[in-house]
């Protein structure tokens, strides 16, 4: 995209913002796309796979979104159906750019909402997290926290995601060397045979 386009986006949004508050009408916010892990810092990088690898599973349309129809088989094969408005207010809880399709991000609002305990009882979404081992009863950060408890946190969101990235480095060069020795192994029983 151009400086020029997307200056003209910009100047026209506003513009559409604008018209809308003069009117009186909401105006709703339009987002962009994010890191998730930066953003839902409370999860660890192996969860987030996780639960990505879990959206993935469910989006059969491979477009990265589970429209309604993705949504109401998801929640049968787990075991926990929901009628057609159920599913259209799960999908309107967590649906923030309004296109009534979950995305991953929004995906993991859900999780989110779980863990601060922000879901209602045997509301569908509840059920979906609960389902894919989620724990719905631990909660999340408690109250505001003074300055140097802040501080400490920010010091320790930054490590967590270093010593998360050098643990599965660790983790793939293991493996990597354990099919090094089977392979030269494997060499070695061939090599019998080759005489």
């Amino acid at each position: 995209m151009s400086a020029t386009d997307e200056l003209s986006g910009i100047l026209s949004r506003r513009q559409e913002i604008n018209e809308k508050l003069e009117e009186g009408l909401e105006v709703k916010p339009k987002y962009k796309f994010v890191n998730v892990y930066t953003e839902f810092h409370e999860f660890t990088r192996k969860e987030i796979k996780q639960y990505e690898d879990t959206f993935n599973k469910f989006d059969e349309g491979r477009d990265g979104f589970l429209d309604l129809t993705e949504v109401k088989r998801m929640m049968e094969r787990l075991g926990a159906p929901q009628t057609h408005l159920g599913l259209k207010a799960m999908i309107a809880e967590v649906d923030e750019d309004g296109d009534n399709k979950i995305s991953f991000r929004e995906f993991l609002l859900i999780y989110r909402k779980a863990r601060l305990g922000e879901l209602e009882m045997d509301s569908g979404l509840e059920a979906l997290a609960r389902l894919t081992e989620i724990n719905v009863d631990q909660v999340g950060v408690n109250g505001a926290k003074n300055f140097f408890e802040a501080k400490i946190e920010e010091l320790a969101k930054k490590n967590k995601f270093h010593d998360e990235i050098l643990q599965e480095q660790e983790e793939k060069r293991r493996e990597a060397e354990e099919k090094a020795l089977r392979r030269q192994r494997f060499k070695e029983k061939t090599a019998v045979f080759q005489h």
